[in-house]
């Protein structure tokens, strides 16, 4: 058996994608748009994982991490970001990331005052876990002394 991908429903396609490709750093792989259906997928994988797979297009292999967004084309409402868990990604910087997702507009929920983790939540409130790559960064401000903001 395989981890393939973990997928999360998103009612702002573009706002999604704007998160996860230019706050997350992931990168866009495939994207299926179904007219019947009324559906646009859209999987992500971050850079280190699509060079590690090897992959250059085409079919998605076995083995490459993957997050795939359904946006339905009919609004709906969708509820329960909390109850999905969350994501989980390491990063290089973890305080660049939040610096940079900050600069967005993106509540850091738990700022991450230890240099090893944070908690953020998608367009559409999915919970989302920075952990930092190897040794922990020394603390520093303005994260040491943030406050968590609401839920993570």
């Amino acid at each position: 058996m395989r981890y393939l991908h973990t997928m999360v429903r998103v009612a702002d396609l573009e706002a999604s994608l704007r998160f996860y490709c230019d706050g997350l750093g992931l990168t866009e792989i495939s994207r299926y748009d179904s007219e019947k259906g009324r559906f646009t997928l859209i999987f992500l994988a971050t850079p280190e994982d699509v060079a590690a797979a090897g992959y250059t297009g085409g079919k998605i292999p076995e083995g490459l991490p993957c997050v795939e967004l359904t946006h339905n084309w009919d609004p709906e409402t969708y509820q329960g970001g909390r109850n999905f868990g969350h994501l989980a990604y390491r990063m290089d910087n973890v305080y660049e990331c939040c610096q940079r997702l900050m600069d967005m507009g993106v509540t850091i929920n738990r700022p991450p005052r230890d240099g090893h983790m944070a908690f953020v939540r998608s367009p559409d409130g999915i919970s989302i876990e920075l952990l930092q790559r190897g040794e922990d960064l020394p603390p520093q401000e303005p994260w040491s002394s943030m406050e968590n903001t609401g839920s993570w």
